[in-house]
């Protein structure tokens, strides 16, 4: 009697079809999850990056008495706007250059009143949004 040795070498393509299946299943549970935590992490970051930035102007306004004035904006941080204004300005600047958020757009900057807010349009980079794609204020933030 022969006998007839059989090796198995690799998977059937339904075997294959089931892995196909269970892990596109696992994907469609999991990637969800994954970006929400990733689109909390970057709203958190920015968040960070604002109170560190505010952190800046109220260095600038204890040493001049005020914050810049909106149109004097980020670029006050940079460079003293005004010497007859803010004649406490140091030798040293408060920044280096102008801060851009998560999506490479630059921070805005307004003056309201004896405080301020720093927004940030977030992923749609225009003012407004719903969602992800809602404004980050400053403000917002802190509470």
């Amino acid at each position: 009697m022969t006998h007839t040795n059989t090796l198995r070498s690799g998977f059937s393509l339904i075997e294959l079809l089931i892995v196909i299946v269970i892990l596109g299943g696992l994907m469609a549970v999991v990637a969800p999850g994954l970006m929400d935590s990733q689109k909390k992490a970057t709203r958190n970051t920015m968040c960070l990056k604002m109170n560190d930035l505010k952190k800046r102007f109220d260095m600038f306004a204890l040493d001049n008495g005020m914050y810049p004035d909106t149109e004097e904006g980020f670029q006050a941080l940079m460079s003293n706007p005004d010497s007859d204004k803010y004649p406490g300005y140091p030798v040293k600047p408060y920044l280096k250059k102008i801060p851009k958020d998560a999506w490479k757009k630059p921070f805005v900057y307004i003056k309201k009143g004896s405080d301020l807010e720093i927004i940030s349009y977030a992923a749609d980079r225009r003012d407004g949004g719903e969602e992800w794609d809602k404004d980050i204020l400053l403000s917002d933030c802190n509470k």
